[in-house]
C-alpha cells in the first residue's frame, strides 16, 4: 500500500483509481463496509482503490470549539485502512484553504485531476466543499461531466450487518459518534461491537508516582496522544501492545481517590511481564470493564481489591 501526504505528492503516474472519501475516524464497520465497496468496485474496473483522508480533523478547522475526541492517531488510521486491502491512502491535509474550495474545484483538482477517479464511494450523507455546500447530489451530477461514477453507500447498522453477524433490533448505525459516546461511558464491549475490533489508545509510557510497584503491583503510566478518547473511570481488561509483543493487562483510568490525587491516569498492570518500558510509544487495547473506580479506607484494602482485579483479568481473558 503506499501512502502520500496532499495531493501534489500522488505518486507520478497515478493510474485509474476508485476514491473512498471521508475522515474514517476509528475505521468502524460502517467505514468498513464503505471501504470494501471502494475496493470491490476498483478491481471491476481495473483500477486502483484509494482512500482519501483528512488530517486534522475537519471541525478542528471550521469548529475548533467543538472537535471530537480522537477515537485513533493519524498513524493507526492509515494502518487500519491497510489492514482492510485498499492500494492507497491519501492524506489532505485539512487547512482553511482546502476548506474554502468549491465542490467543482474540489472534484477537478483533486478526483479527477491527480486521483484520476472512475469512481467514487461515499456515505449517503457526504457533504463537500466550502460550507458544505456539495451533496451527493451534487457529486453524481459532476461525476457525469467527468467520468466517473458516484456509489453512495447507506449507513450500515446493527440493522443491517456487513460482515454475517446477527442483526440487531435497535438497528442503530456504526458511527464514530456512538462509538466515542459508549467510550465515554466506559461501555468498550459495546464499542467493540460497532468498531469490530477492541476500542484502543494509544501513548508514551511515562513515569508515574510508583505507588503500583510499593503495593506490589508495578504499573506502566501512559500518557494519551493530545485529544484522544479515553474511557470513564474505572477498571478494565485488555492488552498492552508494545512493538509486535501483545502483554494482557488489567488497566485502570481515574484519578486514585484512595490517595486523594486530582489528575487523572491511565495505568497499566502487565500479567506475567518485566522490563523497563519508559518513553516507549504503546497502544493500550480495552476488552472490557470490570467496575467502576472506588475510593478505600486503607491500603490493605485497595492491595485486597487489585488481587481480585488481577484474577479477574485472567478469567476475562482466558489465560488459565
Amino acid at each position: 500500500m503506499e501512502t502520500w501526504r496532499g495531493i501534489d505528492a500522488t505518486p507520478d503516474g497515478w493510474p485509474d483509481s476508485v476514491v473512498a472519501i471521508g475522515v474514517f475516524d476509528g475505521v468502524h464497520r460502517g467505514h468498513a463496509a464503505l471501504i470494501r465497496t471502494a475496493i470491490k468496485a476498483a478491481v471491476e474496473r481495473d483500477a486502483r482503490s484509494v482512500v482519501c483522508t483528512f488530517d486534522p480533523h475537519p471541525t478542528a478547522v471550521v469548529a475548533p470549539h467543538a472537535v471530537p475526541a480522537q477515537l485513533t492517531s493519524l498513524k493507526r488510521r492509515v494502518e487500519l485502512l491497510g489492514s482492510l486491502g485498499v492500494d492507497g491512502v491519501c492524506v489532505l491535509p485539512f487547512t482553511e484553504e482546502l476548506s474554502k474550495l468549491s465542490p467543482e474545484y474540489f472534484v477537478r483538482h483533486v478526483l479527477v485531476g491527480a486521483l484520476h477517479a472512475v469512481g467514487v464511494v461515499v456515505g449517503e450523507n457526504f457533504r463537500f466543499g466550502h460550507k458544505a455546500a456539495g451533496d451527493v447530489a451534487l457529486l453524481t451530477e459532476l461525476g457525469r461531466r467527468h467520468g466517473f461514477e458516484v456509489l453512495a453507500q447507506p449507513l450500515a447498522s446493527d440493522a443491517v450487518p456487513t460482515d454475517g453477524s446477527q442483526a440487531s433490533p435497535k438497528g442503530e448505525s456504526f458511527s464514530s459518534t456512538r462509538v466515542r459516546a459508549l467510550v465515554a461511558a466506559g461501555e468498550v464491549a459495546s464499542a467493540a461491537e460497532v468498531l469490530g475490533r477492541d476500542f484502543g489508545i494509544e501513548g508514551t509510557v511515562v513515569h508515574g508516582a510508583a505507588r503500583g510497584a510499593d503495593l506490589g503491583f508495578p504499573t506502566a503510566n501512559i500518557a494519551p496522544v493530545p485529544g484522544a478518547a479515553v474511557p470513564a473511570d474505572g477498571i478494565y481488561t485488555g492488552w498492552f501492545h508494545i512493538d509486535s509483543r501483545r502483554v494482557p493487562a488489567a488497566i485502570s483510568v481515574g484519578t486514585n481517590p484512595t490517595f486523594g490525587d486530582e489528575a487523572r491516569s491511565v495505568e497499566a498492570y502487565l500479567l506475567d511481564f518485566s522490563g523497563d518500558l519508559y518513553g516507549a510509544d504503546v497502544r493500550l487495547d480495552f476488552a472490557s470493564r470490570l467496575r467502576g473506580q472506588i475510593a478505600f479506607d486503607n491500603v490493605d484494602d485497595l492491595v485486597e481489591q487489585i488481587e481480585t482485579d488481577v484474577a479477574q483479568t485472567r478469567a476475562a481473558l482466558e489465560l488459565d
